[in-house]
């Protein structure tokens, strides 16, 4: 087996957020996500069936919730978003990368 790395494979142009499934059974799936000053549609909200933890490894990003509160998380920081929980992304570092791992359970 050959270890791979979570930063590599990153487009010189980041049109719109890249998205990438790294393992996936049943019961989870953890993503890469790449964003760089991309937020989620003004209309509309995340409303996932499952529990979602999310990890920002490198960057900055706002998350909005549907009661309109704001959380920024900055490198190393997670949150726990609860299945049916609304939420978006409101808001990624445009002058840098933001990667998030996201664990879907």
């Amino acid at each position: 087996m050959k270890p791979e790395n979570i930063f590599t494979a990153i487009p010189a142009k980041l049109e719109k957020e890249v998205f990438e499934r790294l393992v996936s059974s049943p019961v989870v799936t953890i993503e890469k996500i790449i964003s760089r000053g991309h937020r989620s549609p003004a209309t509309g909200w995340y409303d996932q069936e499952k529990n979602e933890w999310v990890l920002v490894l490198k960057g900055k990003a706002e998350l909005t919730f549907a009661d309109n509160t704001i959380v920024r998380l900055e490198e190393g920081d997670f949150i726990h978003i609860p299945p049916h929980k609304k939420h978006r992304v409101s808001w990624t570092d445009p002058d840098r990368e933001t990667f998030w791992l996201a664990v879907h359970y």
